[in-house]
Order: structure tokens, then sequence, then C-alpha cells
């Protein structure tokens, strides 16, 4: 199958690594990065899940596709990785997209879960950013995509360590861009809303539905990961795709705004 032209013009796109691999955006960004010619280091719990899609890309794209098993939670796992970044010579993007959701309060979340979610969501993008950011520098090109949320940006209220994991994220990617604003690296942090896959579908977030919002609130991982890879081009570091999450983000600005001003009048 012929491929595309990859997102960033390169001549000799080099190597992707991306976790949280298996399903959704994760396994989208490696079906369209594969397509680009990307060889890929894929990264999850699931196994089985992993291996599928590594031979489906390898047969369909004639690509070199790399599995690691990793629990980002884990950080001996993350340490792993960490030396797998290390040693990838030609690491031209890194996508941090591992995450999850917990349908439960705050306080009925055991302790352990808040920090498995913050090593998850966070510990592991810091980490590995750490790693493949020098790398990056010396051949100065890159491009480093963080999945956050809509949450980071609306400050939902719905999972508190949710929000505040990608929050973290979302600060971290602004920041980080900042310092590296004169290489010809991209951070970008990927703002996604409810996007179909199985992130609402796991033990965490037993009885969720996906009734309760709207059917224009829903996106496919398709268009998510299309119009998150076209923004590059912008240099924007906060991506929202989509015009609903767009329209609803700035509704929710524009009310926190006013109660501010209502608030110095009081």
């Amino acid at each position: 199958m012929d491929q595309k032209e990859n997102f960033m013009g390169w001549e000799d796109p080099g190597i992707t690594l991306i976790t949280g691999a298996s399903a959704g955006i994760g396994a989208e960004f490696a079906r369209q990065l594969a397509s680009q010619g990307f060889d890929l280091v894929l990264i999850a719990r699931r196994k089985n899940r992993l291996e599928k899609l590594s031979q489906e890309l390898h047969k369909k794209f004639s690509i070199n596709v790399e599995v690691i098993i990793g629990d980002l939670s884990n950080l001996d796992d993350n340490h792993k990785i960490v030396s797998k970044i290390l040693n990838i010579k030609n690491l031209d993007v890194l996508i941090n997209n591992a995450g999850y959701g917990i349908n439960k309060t705050f306080q009925q979340t055991d302790i352990i879960e808040h920090i498995n979610m913050i090593n998850v969501h966070l510990t592991s993008a810091v980490m590995f950013c750490h790693a493949a950011i020098p790398g990056m520098i010396k051949r100065d090109r890159g491009v480093i995509i963080n999945t956050s949320s809509t949450a980071a940006v609306n400050k939902s209220k719905m999972g508190v360590m949710y929000t505040t994991t990608k929050t973290a994220l979302t600060v971290f990617s602004e920041l980080l861009q900042d310092k590296i604003k004169n290489s010809n690296l991209y951070i970008q942090s990927l703002c996604p809303g409810f996007t179909y896959s199985e992130f609402h579908d796991t033990d965490s977030m037993r009885g969720f539905q996906r009734d309760w919002f709207p059917k224009e609130a829903w996106m496919a991982a398709e268009d998510v990961v299309r119009l998150s890879l076209e923004a590059v081009k912008t240099k924007e570091v906060i991506i929202i795709p989509g015009k609903y999450n767009l329209d609803n983000s700035k509704k929710i600005r524009e009310a926190e705004h006013e109660q501010y001003l209502n608030a110095k009048r009081l």
C-alpha cells in the first residue's frame, strides 16, 4: 500500500513511540502514523491487542513495529521505557497518550488508585519527555503530543484527580514548549472531549452511560488524531479538536469571566 506524506514533511520519517496504544486514540495515532511511513514502538498493558495491531500495521504498511508491555502506574516499567527512549537514535515523535478515568468520587476511591492515575497521566509523561528531548534537540527535530482533555481547559468537576492530572499535563506542555521555543521541536497538549473508544467501557468507568451527553459531543478517534496532526503546523500548544468542544470551552470561559466581573462588583 502506498504511504502518505508524513505530517511534518520529513523525507526520512523515523520512529514514533506511543503509550496507551492498544485502543482508542493511541491505536489511531499508530494507524495514521504508520500510513505515513513511521516505524513504531507501541506501549500498553494488553499484549494480545498490541501484537494484533503490530501485525496489522506491519503487513499493511511494511513498517517496523516493536511492542513493549508496560504498566505506566509502575515506576519500574517507566524506567524501562526511559531506557528504551534513550537508545532510540531517530525518535521523531513521542505520544504520551496513556490514560483512563474513574467513575467514583474522590473519597470513594482508594488513595493508591489516585497515585496510580498521577503516575499514568503525569509522571510517565514527565519521565519520557525528559528522556526524549535531548536527543530531539541534538537532531533538531521532533514532535511531542501529550494527550490531555477538555477537562483541563474547562476545569471539569466530574473527576477530581482526572481533571487535576490532565490540567497539570497541559500546563507542563505549555511551559516545556516555552523552554524549547528556539528549537525545531514542537510540543502539543491535545485536549479532546468525549471520544468513541474503549475509555468508557473499562471497569474503572463502570456505570458511565454515553447517552448522558448529546451525540454532537462525541467524536471519532480518527478525527481527533487527524486534527491533532494537522494542528502541528499551527505551532499552538493547546489543541481542542472539534467545533462542539471549541464552542463549549468558549462558553465556559465566558461564563467564568462574567462570574469574575460580578465578584469584583460586590
